[in-house]
């Protein structure tokens, strides 16, 4: 997420931290190499030039506390007005309205409409409890109907039937009553979008604005977009009485001006952001949390709440138990702890939310590499038999060939993959003995950290 912005500011964050004291020549070095990380990153101008003054203004006249380092304060300071940028805290969704509460989708075509509709109807289906019904009034974009209709299969929603030849005020009036009459809490509007701002496309969506009346217009937008993303918050605020913004694309090498942007632009707050492709990949926005993550600081709540969400816990108790017990860990052990990673979104998605000195500690480790290693492996234990599995010590020559043609590997990767899986048997026995905090102890820190990765990067300890 924003990484070229996130390195240059995590590295200022470090030496301001080593500033024995507040002086008006080192803020002002320090706010040079944060507006020159900003525009960078694509924030609009206007944006930049209004956070460097309120930083200056209370870096300047910050009364530090005797007990607190001068710089630790100063990053106290970016960190709190990065916040304040992008809105303070959680801007909740408001479905206070009788039923349907309407929410009306905009943006331009590409920013991710429609996969973000459904992505939403999942989000107030499973955390809001809302019956929800979707419509597509996109009726320029060839198969947009239908893709709507597919995601939001996915999301668990009911999707509202319309063609290209209905004109989009039809469509929604229909979809309206149709809400009404079945009782829907919720109607999610998805409308077309253009390549570029026009005449056609504004007034068809004041139009739809006019005719629904809509609780929640929302404006969604591609974090990636820089510059370009700010002119269209400021056609479409003119445009619309929006009342929150969903960030896409967060999960993509951003440079992140649009997040720092768009909200001081258009007075709107974020609300959401997507964070991965997946129909559950959006996340209510909390302007805090962001900016610690921007500030290379981690994000340990939101990688508490992707571990709790992705574990199935009654598998994880069921492997404690048979730790405690002596019962050997085996093959199928250890493709369950491959399989729980996948489902708590992949390496790249937890360490994306550690803080950035134990990702540096934890060394280089390439991602896209760690990840194809995981898959590897699974593929792996798959082509085996579950008396394999089971009893690993039965897999000799002729079994190791014709597994690593099944998973379509070298045998030398079949081999790889054995000696991992008895370097974790022997790492369970010594947790089951009690021994674990004992062989931390002797590795040291960080270093058992780097022993802990093997081939790829790929953990060698269960999540």
């Amino acid at each position: 997420m924003a990484s070229a912005l996130t390195d240059k500011l995590s590295r200022l964050v470090k030496e301001m931290r080593g500033q024995a004291r507040i002086t008006e020549s080192n803020v002002q070095d320090m706010l040079r190499e944060v507006r020159m990380a900003l525009l960078e990153a694509d924030v609009a101008l206007p944006v930049v030039r209004d956070f460097i003054a309120r930083v200056k203004d209370k870096a300047l006249g910050q009364e530090v506390l005797g007990s607190l380092k001068p710089g630790q304060a100063l990053v106290g300071i970016v960190n709190a007005e990065l916040a304040a940028t992008m809105g303070e805290g959680v801007a909740d969704i408001n479905l206070n309205a009788q039923p349907p509460a309407i929410i009306l989708m905009a943006g331009l075509q590409g920013a991710g409409k429609t996969t973000t509709t459904a992505k939403l109807a999942k989000h107030l289906i499973e955390k809001r409890k809302k019956k929800v019904l979707t419509v597509s009034g996109d009726v320029y974009r060839p198969a947009a109907i239908e893709q709507l209709k597919t995601v939001t299969a996915q999301a668990g929603a009911e999707w509202f039937p319309s063609t290209p030849d209905q004109k989009p005020h039809d469509i929604a009036v229909a979809a309206l009553d149709y809400a009404k009459k079945h009782y829907f809490d919720v109607l999610l509007v998805d409308t077309a979008g253009r390549l570029a701002i026009d005449e056609l496309l504004m007034a068809e969506i004041k139009d739809l604005h006019a005719t629904l009346n809509p609780v929640e217009t929302l404006f969604v937008v591609d974090a990636m977009q820089g510059q370009d993303a700010i002119n269209t918050a400021k056609a479409f605020k003119e445009a619309l009485p929006l009342t929150g913004i969903v960030l896409t694309k967060l999960d993509g090498d951003s440079r992140g001006g649009a997040a720092l942007s768009v909200r001081q632009i258009t007075g709107a707050p974020i609300k959401f952001a997507g964070v991965s492709e997946k129909i559950d990949g959006l996340e209510v926005f909390d302007a805090q949390r962001h900016a610690q993550r921007v500030l290379g600081m981690g994000d340990i709540v939101a990688l508490v709440e992707q571990v709790t969400k992705g574990v199935d816990m009654d598998a994880a108790q069921k492997m404690a138990e048979k730790l405690k017990s002596g019962d050997g860990f085996d093959l199928n052990d250890f493709l369950a702890q491959l399989q729980q990673m996948k489902q708590m979104g992949g390496l790249s998605q937890l360490m994306d939310k550690l803080p950035s000195e134990l990702t540096a500690k934890a060394g280089q480790v390439d991602m896209d590499k760690a990840e194809r290693e995981i898959k590897r492996k699974e593929g792996i234990i798959c082509s085996m038999t579950l008396k394999e599995r089971k009893h690993p010590a039965l897999i000799k020559a002729t079994r190791k060939k014709r597994i690593a043609d099944g998973a379509g590997v070298q045998v030398q990767d079949v081999n790889r993959l054995l000696k991992e899986f008895e370097q974790m048997q022997t790492m369970m026995k010594k947790m089951k003995g009690g021994g674990l905090m004992k062989m931390m102890k002797r590795m040291g820190g960080m270093k058992a950290m780097k022993g802990m990765m093997g081939a790829g990067g790929m953990p060698k300890l269960p999540f």
